[in-house]
């Protein structure tokens, strides 16, 4: 027994400073703006670890049908106003162009992934992101002032979150590395 009580395994200690203060439910629903590759691909990833998925695109709800009958009935479709305001978090997941078209209200004291990247070709030219006066991410923080961003699913194609059961990762035969076991 330590002076302050009983002592904790460090990982224990770690876990409970780790934790964010004042928010200790998890999240049970995902708005997703845009509703392409990657909104379809966490769409999947986030029914099958059992969030419900609020799905939105430019083209309006009953063009997702598709998809949501897919996803199952974990997953419908809505505005993009009503993905925003339905999540716990929101992906947004759309050409850079239409950020600055985002329903910025409903977004207001939200996490908001941003799934972005700016492409020239597709955007046109944003004179800040040229001129390198702004980052992708200051920008895109403008376009939505409320809410609190984080950059993520930029980075990869959209097939490599989906597990795929029937590909399997090559293993060396007896690699001179690996011991028997």
């Amino acid at each position: 027994m330590h002076a302050r009580g009983p002592r904790l395994p460090r990982a224990t200690v770690r876990r409970q400073q780790a934790r964010p203060k004042g928010r200790s439910s998890p999240v049970t629903s995902l708005g997703i703006i845009g509703s392409g590759n990657i909104g379809g691909a966490v769409a999947r990833l986030a029914v099958n670890a059992g969030i419900d998925v609020v799905l939105s695109n430019s083209r309006g709800p009953e063009t997702l049908r598709h998809l949501t009958d897919r996803l199952g009935p974990r997953a419908r479709a809505a505005t993009p106003a009503q993905a925003a305001a339905a999540g716990d978090w929101t992906l947004i997941a759309v050409p850079f162009s239409a950020a600055p078209h985002l329903p910025a209200d409903a977004l207001v004291g939200k996490t908001v992934i941003d799934a972005n990247n700016y492409y020239r070709l597709r955007d046109g030219v944003i004179t800040e992101l040229e001129t390198g006066s702004l980052t992708a991410g200051e920008l895109f923080q403008r376009y939505v002032p409320g809410g609190r961003t984080v950059k993520a699913f930029n980075t990869i194609y959209f097939e490599h979150p989906l597990p795929r059961p029937f590909r399997r990762v090559p293993r060396p035969q007896r690699a001179p590395h690996c011991r028997r076991r």
